[in-house]
């Protein structure tokens, strides 16, 4: 047999690299294991799309499986300082970082951030999940707590009743039932004064099978936010967290504190007159009292000199309770004296007429002056109508000059 000869024939010619390269016989790749790390940043990175893509935090509290998954994977790197620590290099966007808290109260409400905290879709003050009984068909029942846009009407009554809880006229006592929550009465829920400002209409609904009556409040925090609960889901929350109310005294311990009678309003008002002489007086504000509404008061405003014969907008509308508004309103008109307007209007029977309630004095300090007022502190201020501020008296109680 003639030999083959494998080197003449150059399409036989076969090297080591052809062999090499051959993807016949290339082995597999062995695939790298993953790690707990690799498992962590490729969780925080799904967030970090999430974030980019819909331009909002993934909640965990959504309905959404997918976004729910992913908010409460959020949560537990927010949780647990190893985890945020193993992910932070990816962190281009901030998800991690923990904001500095405010100094006070009054910082969390000036800030601009708390509406996004009060909106947060993670739901921080989320109160739907009270073990309240509702039906599937009731979605309305869901409370969530938000910023009370009028909270300096409410901010008097709660500076009242810390000085009167410090005082000793008021007391805590334990929460005696929902038949105890009515319309202008005090508690206190996890460490805060609640107040309920408003119980709406009676509606009917259908939980467990069984119709029942129930009613929307108007809940307000001493935090300044306010949250819409039924009357039975506050009260299950306040049976559950050992929630107090509040009463007149010591001897009254078995009876719960009757709803604070309103005995009126203290308002505020800011002329939308076009006379120049009165609209180019900046902080130009009528103090007034009112047994009624005050919307029902100002009607007919711009025919009365008691209004500078204009249309006018209410900027204030204090609920007072339990205290002679009619006294509290003089008394504001004391403090701010010094800084009445002077003017005299013509009535329409050509009758010469004096305004007396119109004051040249910021809004922000008659607020600040009803809380003092209703905590007793005002006895040591007046106002400083050159710095437009309440200033301490000096130290031999004279006025200032």
């Amino acid at each position: 047999m003639t030999p083959v000869d494998f080197t003449s024939n150059e399409d036989l010619v076969i090297t080591l690299d052809d062999i090499l390269d051959d993807e016949l016989l290339n082995a597999p790749e062995k695939p790298k294991k993953i790690t707990s790390s690799d498992r962590l940043e490729r969780a925080f990175l799904e967030i970090l799309e999430f974030r980019q893509s819909e331009g909002r935090l993934p909640s965990s509290q959504t309905r959404e499986i997918a976004e729910r998954k992913l908010g409460a994977r959020l949560d537990g790197f927010l949780a647990s300082e190893a985890r945020t620590e193993a992910v932070k290099h990816l962190d281009d966007l901030g998800l991690l970082e923990v904001p500095a808290a405010p100094a006070s109260i009054d910082d969390l409400l000036a800030s601009n951030d708390l509406d996004d905290l009060l909106d947060d879709s993670a739901g921080i003050l989320d109160v739907s999940d009270l073990p309240i009984r509702r039906s599937a068909d009731a979605p309305d029942s869901i409370a969530r707590r938000k910023r009370a846009q009028d909270f300096e009407n409410f901010a008097h009554l709660f500076a009242q009743k810390h000085a009167e809880l410090r005082e000793g006229t008021l007391l805590r006592a334990p929460f005696r039932g929902v038949q105890t929550i009515e319309e202008g009465r005090f508690f206190v829920l996890n460490g805060m004064l609640l107040f309920i400002a408003e119980v709406g209409e009676s509606k009917t609904m259908v939980v467990g099978g069984k119709p029942e009556r129930r009613q929307r409040l108007r809940v307000i925090f001493e935090n300044g936010t306010e949250s819409s609960l039924y009357r039975q889901s506050l009260s299950i929350r306040l049976h559950e967290q050992a929630g107090e109310a509040i009463v007149r005294s010591e001897t009254s311990l078995n009876e719960i504190l009757d709803g604070d009678t309103e005995t009126g309003h203290i308002y505020v008002l800011q002329s939308l007159s076009t006379d120049t002489l009165i609209a180019n007086i900046e902080h130009l504000h009528k103090i007034g009292f009112s047994t009624t509404s005050v919307e029902k008061r100002v009607q007919g405003a711009s025919t009365s000199p008691t209004y500078l014969m204009a249309p006018v907008e209410i900027v204030a509308d204090y609920r007072v309770y339990n205290v002679k508004a009619s006294a509290l309103e003089n008394l504001l008109h004391r403090v701010f004296a010094d800084v009445r307007l002077n003017l005299t209007q013509v009535d329409s029977q050509g009758r010469n007429y004096d305004p007396s309630e119109w004051f040249v004095v910021p809004l922000e300090v008659i607020d600040q002056a009803v809380s003092m007022i209703m905590s007793g502190e005002i006895i040591k201020y007046e106002y400083d109508k050159v710095l437009q501020r309440l200033a301490l008296r000096p130290a031999t109680g004279k006025p200032r000059k």
